[in-house]
């Protein structure tokens, strides 16, 4: 090839790529979604319940303390994108029979916001319930958590057996990937410049929407003020780009799992049948990695049961904390 015609093609192609970046800047600045101001946020998501507790400098987390404060202690920490309004139907039922419940946003979910470290590994989310109840001076409690916060529930649950009277996990994360296995799509997209920073500004609702109805069987629940309250939520400022570093911080073994089978803590595992994120077979390994586990499966019920069927849900929980307390224990 010429000299001239080298040129003419690196011409073209600069040209070309040119046109592409701009095109990509003109969609970008079209289908952005802004966050939404914090005080906004607030005013609608926020209630008489809500505290905002500093953990350590720049970490503010919003937590709810309900029921009794001489009630016994029952922590639950949600799900992957998902808020402490996840638990709210439990939380009505369980202050009404006389339990104490702590509900919280974990880093970059609901109302609290990044933390200065930018990090949001399960075991990182761990130290923040390690560093909350501690704050809130409970000696001992039951944990549950649903998805990702089941996986960081049974993981405090190994690092501090003897605080926990019960732990109770929803559809829970933790089952190890295969070895030489591949990350979901998401958690790869994370990893790449561009991706990453469309994941971080491009959220429409629409998207959320899908993504809640698949995650989900009782199609009932997914109004539009259910869709509007995750959608919201999430844009958060800071929380969308904290999400995709989250993503990019998953490594599908972290060796925790590993431990399981030494874990004596009474634990009830709870599972939608109907699960299309996180399969009901994991369910049965569970059961096979802790000893004395007992396992219920709701039929018709997807990946939320506390949402989609809070009393057929919470019976077994309410037989696991009738078992497993007595009633001198309190915090």
């Amino acid at each position: 090839m010429s000299g001239g015609k080298k040129r003419n093609w690196w011409r073209v192609l600069g040209y070309g790529l040119a046109v592409f970046a701009g095109l990509i800047a003109v969609l970008w600045a079209v289908f952005a979604t802004p966050d939404i101001p914090v005080t906004t946020l607030k005013a609608k998501y926020a209630n008489t319940a809500s505290q905002f507790v500093e953990l350590s400098p720049g970490t503010t987390i919003h937590v709810r303390d309900e029921g009794p404060r001489d009630g016994f202690p029952v922590v639950l920490v949600h799900g992957s994108n998902a808020s402490l309004h996840t638990w709210e139907p439990w939380v009505a039922r369980l202050t009404a029979k006389g339990y104490r419940i702590i509900s919280l946003d974990l880093p970059a979910h609901g109302l609290s916001g990044p933390t200065p470290e930018g990090l949001y590994t399960s075991a990182a989310y761990v130290g923040i319930v390690e560093k909350l109840v501690d704050k809130l001076g409970l000696t001992r409690f039951a944990l549950g958590g649903n998805s990702m916060g089941g996986g960081v529930a049974w993981r405090y649950a190994v690092a501090h057996p003897d605080r926990l009277s019960a732990l109770i996990l929803v559809d829970a994360s933790g089952q190890p990937m295969p070895k030489g296995s591949s990350p979901p799509l998401g958690f790869r997209l994370a990893r790449v410049p561009v991706a990453r920073d469309i994941l971080a500004t491009v959220t429409p609702r629409s998207l959320i929407e899908k993504s809640f109805q698949q995650s989900v069987s009782n199609q009932a629940i997914a109004t539009p003020a259910m869709v509007d309250r995750y959608w919201e939520l999430l844009l958060y400022p800071g929380n969308r780009r904290a999400t995709v570093q989250r993503f990019g911080q998953y490594s599908g073994d972290d060796g925790a799992a590993a431990k399981l089978p030494g874990l004596t803590v009474p634990t009830l595992i709870l599972w939608g049948r109907e699960d299309k994120l996180i399969p009901v077979s994991v369910a049965q390994w569970f059961n096979s990695q802790i000893k004395g586990s007992r396992v219920t499966i709701l039929d018709g019920i997807g990946h939320i049961p506390m949402e989609e069927a809070p009393d057929r849900s919470l019976a077994p929980v309410l037989e696991l904390l009738s078992a497993t307390q007595t009633p001198s224990q309190s915090a």
